[in-house]
């Protein structure tokens, strides 16, 4: 997994654990993961006004952080069955969903996928890091979908809660940005080719 530069809680590659949020921004974005699993002092809003009992609360965390580490392991089934079990004991955890949504894109269920992340963002209120993830991966299925609009506004959600990776996203959809990007790229490309350029 890959720091996000500007994105706090998350580890290199190969150092999940306890207590950290896993990302990976490799690639173009479609294949990204966006694990949520707050535990060693950190708090979840929920969790500082107190709304979950320590105990179950922790039998919950076990279960996400069992359920990432399926996942990254490519057990999705696994992690799948572990998430719907966080689910089931604490339904008003905003982050179980937002996983639960992870594991269903890569299994290919966007539908569901789609109604896990509303559900996380109606339980954050659209505020703090499970919100910011959600509004990414949604934006992300949005961009797949060819609804280019609702990604850009989802992108803008995620950019005001403090993720770079909605940032560049919202560059690469600004048209005049990619034009400029394809022309750099074509003077690139004639730089280090200088047949191709001599041949036009």
């Amino acid at each position: 997994m890959v720091k996000t530069q500007g994105e706090k809680g998350c580890r290199s590659p190969g150092q999940t654990r306890r207590g950290f949020c896993s990302q990976d921004i490799q690639g173009s974005g479609l294949g990204q993961q966006f694990w949520l699993c707050m535990q060693g002092g950190r708090l979840m809003p929920e969790e500082a006004h107190g709304a979950f009992t320590s105990e179950l609360l922790e039998q919950v965390k076990e279960l996400e952080l069992q359920g990432i580490l399926a996942a990254e392991s490519g057990d999705v089934n696994t992690a799948l069955e572990r998430f719907s079990q966080a689910i089931w004991l604490l339904p008003e955890r905003a982050s179980c969903y937002n996983n639960r949504a992870q594991t269903l894109r890569l299994k290919g269920d966007v539908a569901g996928a789609l109604q896990d992340l509303n559900t996380a963002l109606r339980l954050s209120r659209g505020t703090g890091r499970v919100a910011c993830q959600c509004f990414v991966q949604r934006g992300l299925i949005n961009v797949l979908q060819g609804h280019e609009d609702n990604a850009r506004q989802d992108f803008e959600q995620g950019a005001r809660l403090g993720s770079a990776f909605a940032r560049h996203q919202l560059v690469l959809m600004n048209p005049y940005s990619a034009l400029c990007n394809q022309m750099l790229l074509e003077m690139m490309r004639k730089l280090q080719n200088p047949d191709i350029q001599g041949s036009n």
